[in-house]
């Protein structure tokens, strides 16, 4: 029995009696001449088919993924550059959001500096007790004094903090010694955890600022008319504005106003000076300088010619601005407060 040739030839092939009975394969300009069962081996080197567009949407994917962390990295930089701690140098100051406790700092290096900045030889002991409890353990009892000399001072008020950091800070108090106004610098560490604190260094004493140069200010023109209806009502309001006596007080205050006097603390002395501007009107601001009497110290059995000044009695000049408002023919006084500039 006669077997059939493995081999397939092309059924173009003119002439081959086994395969003369099938079609002549369509002729595919895509292709090489190959015939159409060709295709799909030629297809597959150049297919772009589905499983193409999963390579798309991944490069998008990965597209969109980036940009989502550079905007997510730009909003948060700024936020991380304000809010992280300043530890480059030691000596910017932060934000005071750093939630140290300024006035609490404030007033304990106030009490600090009361003893700091007060010391003599003969009560050395006594000072390096008083300044332990604001000392870290270690520190010298005198904590930079040798032990001789002496130094007194007093109105030690806040001057200004600068905050280093969360638990540092330097409290800047200003003092008086003498006839000298100067400074104190004290850095404090802050404890968070048991919420104490410690001075941390040395402190530093430095000239405070000169006064300002007051600048001159051009005088206005005086309603002379008005002054000198004001002179007499004034000066007996002052007078009774020192006894506080209320009945005659009520006689120069305005309708529904109460005043308030000294109590006898001082007495009345002269209306100095009175500047009444010239500006129309039932309503006024007036500045009156008054002199006040300072009784003196001594009891009423002490000898009537001391020879210690504090026990005489002396004068004080005051500036008030007053609100008067004139009423028929008669001023009274509405408002009484510290005048806002009599020098210059």
């Amino acid at each position: 029995m006669a077997r059939r040739a493995t081999v397939q030839r092309d059924p173009r092939i003119a002439g081959d009696p086994e395969l003369s009975a099938y079609p002549e394969a369509p002729y595919d300009p895509d292709l090489t001449g190959a015939p159409a069962r060709g295709r799909g081996a030629s297809a597959r080197g150049r297919w772009s088919g589905g499983g193409g567009r999963w390579l798309v949407w991944t490069g998008r994917a990965v597209l969109w993924a980036l940009i989502v962390v550079v905007v997510v990295n730009g909003v948060r930089a700024p936020f991380e550059r304000f809010t992280r701690p300043n530890t480059a140098g030691g000596s910017a100051p932060v934000s005071v959001d750093s939630e140290f406790p300024v006035s609490r700092a404030t007033s304990f290096a106030s009490q600090f500096a009361a003893v700091y900045l007060n010391f003599e030889a003969v009560r050395s002991q006594e000072r390096a007790a008083r300044l332990a409890p604001y000392l870290p353990d270690g520190a010298p009892p005198q904590f930079g004094w040798d032990g001789l000399g002496r130094m007194a001072a007093g109105a030690v008020q806040p001057y200004g903090t600068e905050i280093v950091d969360r638990a540092n800070a330097v409290v800047t108090l200003a003092f008086q010694s003498g006839s000298r106004r100067q400074l104190l610098s004290v850095p404090v560490f802050h404890d968070g955890e048991t919420d104490r604190f410690v001075v941390s260094g040395r402190p530093g004493i430095l000239p405070a600022p000169t006064p300002a140069n007051l600048p001159a200010v051009p005088a206005g023109e005086s309603d002379e008319a008005a002054e000198t209806e004001l002179r007499t009502p004034l000066a007996d309001f002052f007078k009774a504005y020192a006894a506080s006596d209320n009945a005659s007080l009520q006689r120069y205050a305005a309708a529904g106003v109460t005043l308030e006097g000294f109590g006898g603390a001082f007495t009345f002395v002269e209306l100095k000076n009175l500047d009444v501007p010239l500006v129309g009107g039932a309503t006024r601001e007036v500045t009156a300088t008054v002199v006040w009497g300072v009784p003196s110290g001594a009891s009423p059995t002490a000898d009537p010619t001391p020879s210690d000044p504090g026990d005489m009695s002396g004068k004080l000049e005051q500036a008030y601005l007053l609100t008067v408002v004139k009423q028929g023919d008669k001023w009274f006084v509405k408002d009484i407060r510290g005048a806002k500039r009599s020098v210059g």
